[in-house]
C-alpha cells in the first residue's frame, strides 16, 4: 500500500467493533515486505544443492543460532532470515543511509553537511542465544548496533537513537575487519569485539572492548574492560577471527609489533569468558614453519586451525593445526614468567612482557600468582605477550590462497573445511600430522572469495558457504552420492564407508551393525569390497543342475534366523555357508534363457544376496556342448575336446558330449582338460593330416589326389564310404574316396581323378578340400587344406609370356588348332614351339621428344621378350639407340626406354630386335622436334596466384612429361597441351615481382626470358553493395576495390548446403575448371557445381568495369538450399561478401510473388485505359531489389516504374498500345523482370475511356415500366459509383506516384545544397549523399551538428525525465495540473478530527484490499446514470493511486475486469473492446501500462523519443514562426504552413550570461552563450530562444520565464535599449498593430543581449519554480487577438471575418474547402513539407524502431499483457488473428505509445509548443495508421481532427507498410517468445511496488475516493449487504466503521 502513516504504532481511539470481525494488527514498514515478497517470488532453488542468492545484492557476514538452526545473512543494506534449507523467511533494509564517515551519527542533515547517501554493508552479525536476540553492526553511523528479533529480523528491539563514541562498535571501512563473540556471563550476557584502526573519528576506540547488550546503554563499553593501547598506528590489529572454546574466548590476528618490530607476525590471544575486564589477556605468536601470515582459522574441541600465506606472493596456502593444549601452555608459561619472573626465561632472556605501550611492567608476585589469579586482577600485568612463538609443521599445501576454515570432530576424527579465494570448497582429512584433501567442489562463483563466516550446522550435516553472491548449503559427507562399494572406498571419504548388509554408502553411524567386524568397510583400513574369490566349479553344463561354491573372504556373520541366497539372474537358491565358502544349487535347465545366436554358452550375474542387497556379485556360465562342435564346421571334433568346456568327442555318432563317455559301446575322446585318461585332446581326433600328392593340379588333365589321415580306428572296423570334396566356385564336387593303406593310426585316403573346369577361367584358383566318412561324418582337418588349379591359357596371351611362365606348370606355346599357352600334355608334341615368333609393337608414347633426348619412350606390344636381357640392348628409335628401364619393363607387353639426342628434325620408326628373332618395326614414327617458347598472356596477375597463363610458342606437344614453371613456383597445366599453346594455373608468390617462365620436356627445359610473369599486390575489396537478393539472383553487385583489372576470371560464389531433394534432383559432382580441346572455345564455367563436401557451389561471372569497380550479377540460389557462405573468387584470393561489405553479410530473399493482372481469370486480358497507374498486388517485392532495378515490359514497350513497396508495384503504362514482344500472341504481354526472375502477368488490353452519360438499351426499352425505371436508376447509380470509385483511386495512385517524384527532386536538391556546404568544407572530391540517403536516412549537417552537441549535452546533464512521482501524477491524472491532489484546507476547530479522519482513511485502505468490496465498488459505482466518464477515469487513477505499493494485487483486479469486459464485448462486437477509454478497467489499464513501462521509457524509449523532439524543435525554429497565428514555415502539418514566402535572415547574439549578468556594471565572472535567432522573430520568441541556450541541461520547470524577464540589447558602454514585443516604435496602419521584431530594431548579427528581471516582477529572477500548482506552459497569443479593435499580426494579416461567422461555418462545406486545398496545394508548399519529413525520418524511424523492437527483451508486462489477451481470445473461441490484432493495438500502441508519442511532456521536462504538438500529431497518426490492419487508405479513422487532411496522410503512405510490418514482427516476436510466469510477473510487480512509497498525496487519494463513495454511499451499502459472502466478511459494517470516523456519523452500530 502507498500510505506509509498508515503502519505507525501511534494509538488511535477504538472503535465500536462489527460482529466477529478481527481486529486488524498494525504492519510493519512496507520495504521489507516488498522485498521479501520479491525474494520469495523467486523460483526456488534445486532440492539437493541448496543455495539462496538475492538481486543486487552483496553478502558480507554469516550467523546462525543455535537449536532451530535458521540463518542470518549480512548483506550491504540487507539483513535476510533463512530457513536451515535456505528458504527465506524474513528480511530487513538496513541502507542506504544518509551518512559520512567524517561525522558522529545525526538527526538533522545540516549538521552533516558533505553526508551522502551511502550504502551499509554489514559488518559484524552474532547471535545472543540467552536473550533470543540478533545483533547487527553496519558500516554507516561509525558502526553502531542495533538488536532485532531472531524469529523477525525486520523487528528492530533496540536502536540508539542517539549513540556517543562509547557505542561505536564496529568499523566504519568495509576493508577494515570485526570480529566478535556473545558471551554468557553468570548474570549477563556480554559482548567481546575486536575490529582494526578505521576513520578518524574512531581512531581511539581500542583494538578490543567487553560491551554491555542490555542496560539501559546496549553496546556500551562504559565501565568495562578495553585493551588499552598507547599508540593506534604502532599496533594496528587484523583480526581474522574469534572463538570461544572451553573457559576461555580466543582472537586470532595479525599485527606489527612496536616500532622496534618492524615485520608483522601472526598471534592468537586468550581471555577468561568471566573476564569483564580483560585482566586475563595474553597473547603469543602463532609460526606455521617456513610459511606466511595466517589468513583464516577456526576452532575445534581441541585444536586452532589455521591456513597461512605461502608461495612466492601469498599466492598459496598453508594448513597448521596448533593444539590448544599447547596453546594454553605456551600462555600460561608466559603469564606465569610476567607474574613471577619480570618476564625472564631461566638464561634471563625476556621471554614476555606488557604489550600495546601501556605503563604496567612485568612483575615478581609470589609464586602461586598464577594458581591464585587463574584470570587475573587488578594488580596483575596486563596485557601480556608472550616472545616465545608457537610453532607447528604445515599439514598440507594447497595453490590456491585460503579465505575461510571450519573444522569438525565426528566418529573419532578431525575434518577441515577450507574455503579459497576461487570459490572452491576443500574437504581435508586430518590424519595425525598430516592432511588430505579427498573432496574439491566449486560452490560460488568462479573468482569469488569464500568469506571467513564458514559455519558448519549443529547436528554436524551441512556447511553453510557464503560468498559476495549466495549462500550455499553443502552436505558435510555426500555418501549416497556413490552408488557401489569400489567407488565408496576410492573416494577416501573419512565420514562415508560401505556397509556390506545395507548395500549402500553411509555414515559409520547409518549402519545398525557397524561395530560387528566386516560390516562397515572404511576405505582407510579396508582396501577391498566383499567380492567372490573364487568359484567351484567356474562353469556348468546347462543341462545339468548341481552345486556351486563361492569362496567369499571376510563375510559378515548373519544372526541365528538370518541368512544369504545365491541369484542366478532371476532365479534364487538359497546358500549354505560355512566359513568363507558358500555353496548354492544352479538353476534347472529350463529356467536358463537361451544361448544368443553363434555361441555355445550363456553367462548370467550370480550374487550373494542378503535380502535384497547384493552383498558381492561376479559371472557364472552355463555351456552347452552341442553347440560347440557347430562353431567350426572345419574341425568339429578338434573344437569339442579343445574347448575350455569339458567336452567329449564321440566319434562314431559324430556327437560332442558332456560327462564321463560316449554311449556304450562307442569310444570316447575326452576333453584336453582330462588328466587321467590317454585318448584325450585334439590330437586324439580322427583328422586329415594333409596332401600326399601334388598340391598343383591342372585345369582339364585328370589328377589323382591323395590325402593321410590318423586316428581313424576310433571308427572301429565297421565298412563304410569316403568321399572327398572340392569346393569351386559357384559348386560343391564330390569324388568318390577309398581308404587303401593303414598303418597303426596313420592311413592314407585316394579320391577318384576327375577332370576340373572352374566356371571362372583364372590365372591360379585355391580350391579347399575335405573329407567325409559315410552320410554326412566330416573328418577333422588338421589344418586349411586346398589344392590350386592353374590354367596355363590366362595370363600368358603370346609366346614369350608363357615361356617366361613358371617352369614347375608344365605350360607350352602350342601352335594346334588355335595358337594358345596349354598344359604340355594337352598339346601334341609336334605342335609345341620352341622359338616365338617376332616382336609386335602396337603403339608407342610419346611420338615426339626434344633433341637433348632423355625422354622415357613406352613402347606396348607382344612379345618383347621373355625377360629383361632380351631387351636390354634391343632397342633402336628413329636409328638411336633407346636405353631400356628394368624396372619399368613388362614381360613380352611394355618397354619403356630413355632416348639417346639426334639432331632437331630426324624422324624414323622404333625397331626392336631380339636375337634369333628377326626385329619388329613399329608403323608409328617418332620425331626429334626442338619446343620454342614465344609469348604470354596475360603478363601479370596476383601474387596470391590462380591467374590461368596461356604461354604460346611451337612444338609445344613435345615429349608425354611436360611441366611449367613461373619463377621458382610450380604452374600446373590444365590438359589438354597443345602444339601452340599451353595453359596452366599459377601458384601463390611471397611478394610481387617478376618471375622467369620456363617449361620443362622431360630432361630439356626452355626458358622464356624476354617476357616475364609479372606478381602484382593482390586485389583489395573495401565495398559492395547492395547487400541483398531475390533467389533468383541477376542482381547487379558493384564491388569496388583496388587492383582488380589483374583478376582473370572475378567470380561471385554462394555455398549452399544442399538438401536430400536437391542432391536427388541430379546435380553432378564436376571440376570446377572444366577442361577445353585444342582449337575449340573456351569452356563457360557451370552455373552450379557439387563439391566434395556435400556443398553445392553456384557461380556467376563478373564483368571488370575498371581497376577499381567490379559488375557482378548474384548467383541464382536453387529452392530448398540454405546458403552457407557468399564470397568472391579474385584468381586465387577469396574474399567473404562480408569482409568486403563493413562485417555485413549478403542476405537471400524468397522470390516475389506477383498476382494476375486479371485476379478472376488469368488468361483474360487485363483491360486498361490509357492514362491510368497500373497497380500490381504482390508479396515482397521490395526485399531484394530496387525500383530502380525492376523493368516492366507490355509487349516491347515499357512501363515505367514509379513506386515499388512490399507489396504493391506501380508504373506507367506507354501512352499507346505497344506491339506484341514476339509474334505468338495478338496482345501484348505484362512482364515483370527482377533481375533474372522472370514473372509473365497475362495479356494486357488497352481501351478507350468509357461513356457513362448514355442509359442502357434495356433501361430506354422499359422506360415506361416504374421497375424497369427504378431498376435503372439503380444501375446508372451503381455505375457513376464505380465509376467515381476508380477515378479516385486513379487520382489516388497518381498522387502517389507524384509525391513519391516529388520528393526524389526534393532529396535531389536538398542534396546539391548540402554537398555544396560539405565540399566547401573540406569534404573529399567524389563524395556524394544519395536523395534516398538525405530523405531517408541521413540528416543534414546542421542537424546532425546539433544532435551531436546535444549528446554530449545529455551525457553531462542527461535527459529530463520527470521524477517517477511527477510522472505517474501526469498521467493519471492529465489535465489537472501539477498537484492534482491538494490537502483539503482545516476550517477552524477542526485540528482535532485529524486523528480520527486519518484512522478511517486507513481502515479504507485496508478494506481496498478486499477483492469482493473492490470489485463491488467499481461495479456500483458503474451502475450509476449520474457517475460520468470523467469519473470513471478519475476514480480509476484514484485507485491506482492507492494501490500502487500492492501491483499484484492492483493486477489481479485488472484481470479479473478484463474478463468480464471481454465476455461483454463478445456477445456484441469485440473489435470494438478497449477502442477507448469509457469504462474503469480501461483508464486502469492504461495506468498499470504506464507503471510498468516507466523502466523502459528510460532506459530504451526515451532517448530516441527526445532526440526526436529536439530534432523537431531545431527544425520549427531554423524557420520563421508566425507568433499571432502560430502557423511555421518548417512544419509536417500542413494546417500549420505558413505558405506566404517571407525573407528571414539567421542571426547569432552574444548572451551575456552569469551572475552579474543582469547588472549594470561591477566584477564577477560573466560569460557570453552564443544564441541562434532570426531576424524575423519577436522579441518574446528571441527570449525563448536565448533562455534555451543559456539554461541549456536544465530541466523547463527549473528555468525562469520568459515573461518575468526583458531583453536588453547592449551596444557600447553605455548603450542599453529594452526590446519588448510593443512599445512605441511599433507599427500601426488601418488597425493592424505589427509586433516588433529584431528586424523592426535593426539588431545586427554578433550583436550583444542581456536578460534583466522585469521592473513589475520586483527586480529579481527566480532560477526555479515553486512547487506550487501553476505549473504550465506559456499561453500563445489568440488567432486574431485584438486590443481596443487594433488586431495584432506578425509575419502575415489574418483573415478579418469575426468569429461568430467563423462559428456558423458548416462542418461539411469546411471539410470540403480542406479537401479542394490539400487536392490542388502548390507544389511548393509540398516540398517544404518533403522536406522537413525528409530531415526528421531518421529520429522517426529511431523511434518507431525502439517502441517496435524486440532485438532486447520486451518489457515483462507487455509480453505477460499480450499472452492473457490470448487467453481471453481462446477462452472465448474468438479465432479471427484481426480482432486479437486490433485488441493488441489498442490495449498497448493506441492505449500508451500514442498518447507518450503526443504528449512527451508526460515524461520529460519540457516545453512543447503548439508547432512541435502539430507535427508530433502527425506522426502520431502514422503510427496510428501503421497499427491498422486494413489497408491504408485516406480515411478518418482513430484520427485527430488537424493532422487527419489528405496531404498528411500522403505523406507518410510509402512508409506506412513498412511501419504494418514492424508492427506484425513486433506482435509475432512477443507471441513466440517464452511465457511470462505468474511468478516473473509478480516479482517484477513486487519491486515496482516500492517506487511510490513516499507519495505525499496517498491520503489525499483516499479522501477523493471516499468522498466518490459517499456520493453513492447507499447504493454501496445496499449492495454489500446484498452479497452472502460481503454478509460474511461484514463489509457493509467496515464501511459503516469508516464513515463513522471519516464524517463523524453515528450509525446504529
Amino acid at each position: 500500500m502507498c500510505l506509509p502513516w498508515c503502519h505507525t504504532a501511534r494509538e488511535t481511539p477504538p472503535l465500536p467493533p462489527c460482529e466477529a470481525v478481527p481486529a486488524m494488527a498494525p504492519r510493519p514498514p512496507l520495504g521489507p515486505h516488498l522485498l521479501l515478497a520479491l525474494l520469495l517470488s523467486l523460483p526456488p532453488p534445486p532440492t539437493r544443492a541448496r543455495h539462496f542468492s538475492a538481486p543486487n545484492a552483496t553478502f558480507n557476514h554469516l550467523a546462525l543460532a543455535p537449536g532451530p538452526g535458521t540463518l542470518y545473512v549480512g548483506a550491504v543494506n540487507r539483513l535476510f532470515q533463512l530457513s536451515p534449507e535456505l528458504r527465506l523467511q524474513a528480511v530487513a533494509v538496513t541502507g542506504p543511509v544518509l551518512d559520512s564517515p567524517d561525522c558522529v551519527p545525526f538527526r538533522d542533515p545540516a549538521d552533516c553537511p558533505h553526508a551522502r547517501l551511502t550504502d551499509n554493508a554489514n559488518q559484524l552479525l552474532l547471535v545472543s542465544g540467552r536473550a533470543r536476540e540478533l545483533v547487527a553492526c553496519g558500516q554507516v553511523r561509525q558502526g553502531v548496533c542495533d538488536k532485532r528479533r531472531l524469529d523477525d529480523v525486520a523487528h528492530v528491539l533496540y536502536q540508539a537513537e542517539d549513540p556517543g563514541d562509547g557505542q561505536f562498535v564496529a568499523a566504519n571501512a568495509p576493508g577494515v575487519a570485526t570480529v566478535g563473540l556473545v558471551v554468557q556471563a553468570p548474570d549477563r550476557d556480554l559482548l567481546l569485539v575486536a575490529r582494526g584502526l578505521a576513520g578518524k573519528l574512531s581512531a581511539g576506540v581500542p583494538p578490543l572492548t567487553v560491551r554491555q547488550l542490555a542496560g539501559p546503554q546496549p553496546f556500551s563499553s562504559e565501565g568495562l574492560g578495553r585493551l588499552v593501547v598507547g599508540d593506534l598506528s604502532d599496533y594496528n590489529n587484523s583480526y581474522v577471527g574469534a572463538f570461544a572454546a572451553g573457559r576461555s574466548a580466543y582472537f586470532v590476528f595479525r599485527r606489527r609489533g612496536a616500532r622496534a618490530q618492524a615485520d608483522y607476525r601472526s598471534y592468537a590471544a586468550r581471555v577468561c569468558l568471566g573476564d569483564a575486564n580483560l585482566y586475563s589477556y595474553v597473547e603469543v605468536p602463532l609460526a606455521c614453519r617456513g610459511q606466511g601470515l595466517i589468513q583464516a582459522a577456526a576452532v575445534t574441541p581441541s585444536t586452532l586451525l589455521g591456513a597461512f600465506a605461502a608461495g612466492p606472493g601469498g599466492a598459496g596456502a598453508a594448513l597448521c593445526a596448533f593444539p590448544l593444549a599447547q596453546l594454553d601452555a605456551s600462555m600460561e608459561h608466559a603469564r606465569r614468567l610476567c607474574y613471577t619472573a619480570g618476564g625472564r626465561g631461566p638464561g634471563g632472556a625476556e621471554e614476555a612482557t606488557v604489550e600495546y605501550g601501556v605503563t604496567s611492567r612485568c612483575a615478581a608476585l609470589p609464586a602461586d600468582s598464577p594458581e591464585s589469579y587463574p584470570c587475573g586482577d587488578e594488580h596483575t600485568p596486563s596485557p601480556i605477550a608472550g616472545r616465545q612463538p608457537l610453532e607447528a609443521e604445515p599439514l598440507l599445501q594447497l595453490e590456491q590462497p585460503i579465505s575461510a576454515v571450519a573444522g569438525l570432530q565426528a566418529d573419532g576424527h578431525t575434518i577441515a573445511f577450507l574455503g579459497d579465494t576461487q570459490g572452491q570448497l576443500h574437504k581435508v582429512f586430518l590424519n595425525g600430522s598430516h592432511g588430505h584433501v579427498y573432496h574439491s567442489q566449486q560452490v560460488g562463483p568462479r573468482g569469488s572469495a569464500i568469506s571467513p563466516d564458514l559455519l558448519v550446522d549443529g547436528n554436524g550435516s551441512h556447511v553453510y558457504v557464503l560468498t559476495a553472491q549466495q549462500v550455499d548449503r553443502v552436505p558435510v559427507a555426500a555418501c549416497p552420492e556413490f552408488p557401489d562399494c569400489t567407488s565408496c572406498l576410492q573416494a577416501r571419504d573419512p565420514l562415508c564407508g560401505w556397509c556390506v548388509l545395507q548395500g549402500r554408502c553411509t555414515l559409520k553411524g547409518q549402519c545398525g551393525r557397524a561395530a560387528q567386524a566386516n560390516q562397515w568397510l572404511w576405505s582407510y583400513e579396508d582396501s577391498h569390497c566383499p567380492h567372490v574369490q573364487s568359484l567351484l566349479p567356474a562353469y556348468r553344463p546347462r543341462q545339468e543342475q548341481g552345486q556351486v561354491t563361492l569362496s567369499v573372504p571376510r563375510l559378515p556373520t548373519l544372526a541365528a534366523d538370518e541368512y544369504f541366497h545365491c541369484a542366478f539372474g532371476d532365479y534364487d537358491s538359497l546358500a549354505h555357508v560355512e566359513g568363507p565358502h558358500v555353496a548354492c544349487v544352479t538353476p534347472p535347465q529350463d529356467q536358463l534363457p537361451l544361448n544368443p545366436p553363434g555361441t555355445d554358452h550363456i553367462t548370467l550375474p550370480l550374487a550373494l544376496m542378503f535380502e535384497d542387497v547384493a552383498v558381492a556379485a561376479t559371472n557364472f556360465s552355463f555351456y552347452d556342448c552341442s553347440a560347440v562342435q557347430a562353431l567350426e564346421v572345419a574341425a568339429p571334433c578338434r573344437a569339442c575336446v579343445g574347448s575350455i568346456w569339458r567336452c567329449h568327442w564321440c566319434p562314431q555318432s559324430s556327437r560332442c558330449v558332456y560327462g564321463e563317455h560316449c554311449p556304450e559301446g562307442e569310444g570316447t575322446i575326452y576333453s584336453a582338460q582330462e588328466a587321467d585318461v590317454q585318448v584325450r585332446g585334439p590330437g586324439a581326433c580322427p583328422r586329415v593330416e594333409g596332401l600326399a600328392g601334388p598340391v598343383l593340379l591342372p585345369v582339364g588333365w585328370k589328377s589323382r589326389l591323395a590325402l593321410r589321415v590318423r586316428n581313424l580306428q576310433h571308427f572301429g572296423s565297421l565298412p563304410t564310404s569316403y568321399h572327398c570334396w572340392l569346393e569351386l566356385p559357384g559348386e560343391l564336387q564330390r569324388l568318390p574316396a577309398s581308404l587303401e593303406e593303414t598303418s597303426g593310426d596313420v592311413g592314407l585316403i585316394s579320391c577318384q581323378a576327375q577332370q576340373l573346369h572352374p566356371s571362372v577361367a583364372q590365372q591360379e584358383l585355391r580350391v579347399p578340400i575335405y573329407v567325409t566318412r559315410g552320410k554326412a561324418q566330416r573328418l577333422d582337418n588338421a589344418h586349411t587344406l586346398h589344392v590350386t588349379l592353374y590354367d596355363c591359357a590366362v595370363g600368358h596371351p603370346d609366346c614369350s609370356r608363357c615361356q617366361a611362365a613358371n617352369g614347375s606348370l608344365g605350360c607350352v606355346w602350342c601352335s594346334h588348332r588355335q595358337p594358345a599357352c596349354r598344359y604340355g600334355p594337352l598339346c601334341p608334341p609336334e605342335a609345341v614351339e620352341l622359338l616365338c615368333p617376332s616382336p609386335r609393337i602396337d603403339t608407342i608414347e610419346p611420338l615426339t621428344g626434344p633433341p637433348e633426348g632423355g625422354l622415357a619412350l613406352t613402347i606396348w606390344g607382344s612379345n618383347l621378350g621373355r625377360d629383361f636381357t632380351e631387351v636390354q640392348d634391343a632397342v633402336n628409335v628413329a636409328g638411336r639407340p633407346c636405353s631400356p628401364e628394368p624396372s619399368l619393363y613388362r614381360t613380352s607387353a611394355r618397354i619403356v626406354c630413355v632416348t639417346s639426342p639426334a639432331p632437331n628434325g630426324t624422324t624414323g620408326p622404333i625397331q626392336v630386335a631380339i636375337k634369333n628373332r628377326p626385329p619388329g618395326i613399329s608403323t608409328q614414327h617418332f620425331t626429334y622436334q626442338d619446343p620454342i617458347l614465344l609469348s604470354l598472356s596475360p603478363q601479370w596477375g596476383p601474387q596470391a596466384g590462380g591467374t590461368q597463363l596461356t604461354i604460346h610458342g611451337q612444338h609445344l606437344q613435345t615429349g608425354g612429361n611436360i611441366s611449367a614453371f613461373v619463377g621458382a613456383q610450380p604452374c600446373p597445366i590444365q590438359e589438354p597441351v597443345c602444339p601452340e599453346a599451353i595453359v596452366c594455373h599459377t601458384m601463390s608468390q611471397a611478394s610481387p615481382g617478376e618471375a622467369v617462365v620456363r617449361v620443362v620436356f622431360g630432361h630439356a627445359q626452355r626458358t622464356l626470358l624476354t617476357s616475364p610473369f609479372q606478381y602484382t599486390a593482390n586485389p583489395q575489396l573495401v565495398a559492395a553493395e547492395p547487400s541483398v537478393s531475390f533467389r533468383g539472383g541477376g542482381r547487379l553487385i558493384r564491388v569496388r576495390g583496388t587492383g582488380l583489372d589483374v583478376v582473370q576470371q572475378p567470380l561471385l560464389s554462394v555455398w549452399l548446403a544442399a538438401t536430400a531433394e536437391v542432391q536427388a534432383a541430379g546435380v553432378e559432382p564436376r571440376d570446377p575448371t572444366p577442361r577445353t580441346s585444342c582449337g575449340g572455345p573456351a569452356a563457360a564455367p557451370q552455373a552450379c557445381i557439387q563439391l566434395r563436401e556435400g556443398l553445392l557451389q553456384c557461380s556467376t561471372v563478373c564483368s571488370i568495369n575498371s581497376s577499381s569497380l567490379l559488375l557482378c550479377q548474384s548467383p541464382a540460389v536453387p529452392d530448398g538450399v540454405h546458403p552457407q557462405r557468399v564470397f568472391f573468387t579474385l584468381d586465387n584470393v577469396h574474399v567473404d561478401f562480408a569482409s568486403a561489405n563493413g562485417g555485413q553479410d549478403f542476405q537471400y530473399q524468397p522470390n516475389p510473388r506477383l498476382a494476375p493482372l486479371s485476379r478472376e481469370k488469368p488468361t483474360r486480358p487485363y483491360r486498361l485505359k490509357p492514362g491510368n497507374v497500373l497497380d500490381v498486388e504482390g508479396q515482397g517485392l521490395n526485399l531484394g531489389i530496387s525500383k530502380e532495378e525492376v523493368r516492366v515490359h507490355i509487349g516491347d514497350g515499357e512501363c515505367l516504374v514509379k513506386t515499388l513497396t512490399l507489396t504493391h508495384l506501380y508504373c506507367e503504362p506507354p501512352s499507346r498500345a505497344p506491339q506484341p514482344a514476339n509474334g505468338s500472341s495478338a496482345l501484348p504481354q505484362f512482364v515483370v523482370q527482377m533481375g533474372n526472375v522472370r514473372l509473365a502477368l497475362g495479356p494486357v488490353q488497352y481501351e478507350t475511356e468509357p461513356t457513362l452519360s448514355a442509359f442502357p438499351v434495356e433501361a430506354q426499352v422499359g422506360l415506361g415500366l416504374g421497375a424497369a425505371v427504378l431498376i435503372a436508376a439503380v444501375l446508372l447509380l451503381t455505375l457513376m459509383y464505380r465509376h467515381k470509385s476508380k477515378q479516385a483511386l486513379r487520382d489516388y495512385q497518381k498522387v502517389l506516384v507524384q509525391l513519391e517524384n516529388l520528393e526524389i527532386g526534393v532529396g535531389d536538391q536538398c542534396r546539391k545544397e548540402f554537398t555544396g556546404e560539405e565540399s566547401a568544407a573540406g569534404r573529399a572530391p567524389g563524395a556524394h549523399l544519395s536523395p534516398s540517403a538525405y530523405l531517408g536516412g541521413s540528416p543534414p549537417a546542421d542537424l546532425m551538428t546539433e544532435m551531436t552537441d546535444l549528446s554530449s549535452d545529455l551525457e553531462a546533464s542527461g535527459i529530463p525525465f520527470l521524477d517517477y512521482h511527477t510522472y505517474a501524477e501526469r498521467v493519471f491524472f492529465p489535465g489537472h495540473g501539477g498537484c492534482p491532489l491538494q490537502p483539503a484546507l482545516e476550517g477552524p476547530g477542526e485540528e482535532g478530527r485529524r486523528a480520527p479522519v486519518r484512522q478511517g482513511l486507513t481502515q479504507l485502505s485496508n478494506l481496498l484490499n478486499s477483492k469482493l468490496f473492490l470489485l463491488t465498488l467499481i461495479h456500483t459505482l458503474e451502475e450509476q446514470p449520474s457517475f460520468s466518464q470523467r469519473d470513471r477515469c478519475h476514480v480509476a487513477s484514484l485507485l491506482s493511486l492507492a494501490l500502487h505499493g500492492k501491483l499484484e494485487y492492483l493486477t489481479d483486479i485488472l484481470r479479473t475486469l478484463l474478463s468480464d469486459l471481454a465476455a461483454h464485448y463478445v456477445h456484441k462486437n469485440p473489435k470494438l473492446m478497449l477502442r477507448r477509454t469509457e469504462t474503469m478497467v480501461e483508464k486502469l489499464l492504461t495506468n498499470w501500462l504506464s507503471i510498468c513501462l516507466y523502466a523502459f521509457l528510460k532506459e530504451v524509449a526515451g532517448e530516441p523519443l527526445y532526440m526526436l523532439l529536439r530534432a523537431i524543435q531545431y527544425q520549427v525554429d531554423k524557420g520563421p514562426v508566425d507568433a499571432v497565428t502560430g502557423k511555421a514555415k518548417r512544419t509536417l502539418n500542413d494546417s500549420r504552413l505558413l505558405r506566404e514566402d517571407v525573407e528571414f535572415r539567421p542571426l547569432t547574439l552574444m548572451v551575456l550570461a552569469g551572475p552579474r549578468a543582469g547588472g549594470a556594471a561591477g566584477g564577477g565572472a560573466v560569460q557570453r552563450v552564443p544564441a541562434r535567432v532570426l531576424d524575423t522573430d519577436t522579441i518574446t520568441q528571441v527570449k525563448e530562444k536565448v533562455l534555451e541556450q543559456v539554461y541549456k541541461g536544465t530541466p523547463f520547470s527549473q528555468r525562469p520565464s520568459a515573461h518575468a524577464l526583458d531583453l536588453e540589447w547592449r551596444s557600447g558602454l553605455a548603450g542599453h535599449l529594452t526590446l519588448s514585443d510593443e512599445d512605441l516604435t511599433s507599427v500601426t496602419h488601418n488597425h493592424w498593430k505589427r509586433l516588433n521584431t529584431l528586424q523592426h530594431y535593426k539588431v545586427p548579427d554578433g550583436a550583444t543581449v542581456g536578460l534583466i528581471p522585469q521592473l513589475h516582477n520586483g527586480g529579481a529572477v527566480s532560477q526555479s519554480l515553486a512547487q506550487n500548482c501553476t505549473l504550465g506552459e506559456n499561453v500563445p497569443m489568440l488567432e486574431d487577438g485584438e486590443e481596443g479593435g487594433v488586431h495584432l499580426w506578425h509575419l502575415v494579416k489574418g483573415t478579418e471575418e469575426p468569429e461568430g461567422a467563423k462559428a456558423r461555418r458548416s462542418s461539411l462545406r469546411e471539410r470540403e474547402r480542406e479537401r479542394a486545398r490539400a487536392k490542388a496545394i502548390p507544389e511548393i508548399y509540398l516540398t517544404r513539407l518533403l522536406s522537413m519529413k525528409g530531415t526528421l525520418q531518421k529520429f522517426v524511424d529511431d523511434t518507431f524502431q525502439a517502441i517496435l523492437s524486440v532485438n532486447r527483451p520486451v518489457p515483462i508486462a507487455i509480453k505477460y499483457l499480450f499472452d492473457f489477451l490470448d487467453e481471453l481470445a481462446e477462452k472465448h473461441g474468438i479465432e479471427d488473428p484481426e480482432t486479437l490484432h486490433i485488441w493488441k493495438t489498442n490495449s498497448l500502441l493506441l492505449r500508451f505509445w500514442v498518447n507518450a508519442l503526443k504528449n512527451p511532456q508526460l515524461i520529460f521536462d519540457v516545453r512543447v509548443s503548439d508547432n512541435v504538438d502539430a507535427i508530433l500529431a502527425v506522426i502520431a497518426q502514422t503510427f496510428i495508421d501503421s497499427c491498422t490492419v486494413s489497408e491504408h487508405k485516406v480515411g478518418r479513422a482513430h484520427s485527430y481532427p488537424e493532422q487527419d487532411s489528405p496531404v498528411n496522410k500522403l505523406l507518410y503512405a510509402r512508409e506506412i507498410p513498412r511501419y504494418k510490418q514492424m508492427v506484425e514482427r513486433y506482435y509475432s516476436d512477443i507471441r513466440q517468445s517464452s511465457p511470462a510466469s505468474y511468478q516473473e510477473m509478480n516479482s517484477a510487480l513486487a519491486e515496482l511496488s516500492g517506487n511510490y512509497t513516499s507519495a505525499p498525496h496517498c491520503l489525499e487519494a483516499l479522501q477523493e475516493l471516499y468522498n466518490h463513495i459517499h456520493r453513492y454511499y447507499d447504493q454501496i451499502i445496499s449492495a454489500l449487504e446484498e452479497d452472502p459472502v460481503g454478509q460474511k466478511m461484514q463489509l457493509a459494517c467496515r464501511l459503516q466503521q469508516v464513515a463513522a470516523l471519516v464524517e463523524n456519523k453515528v450509525t446504529d452500530l
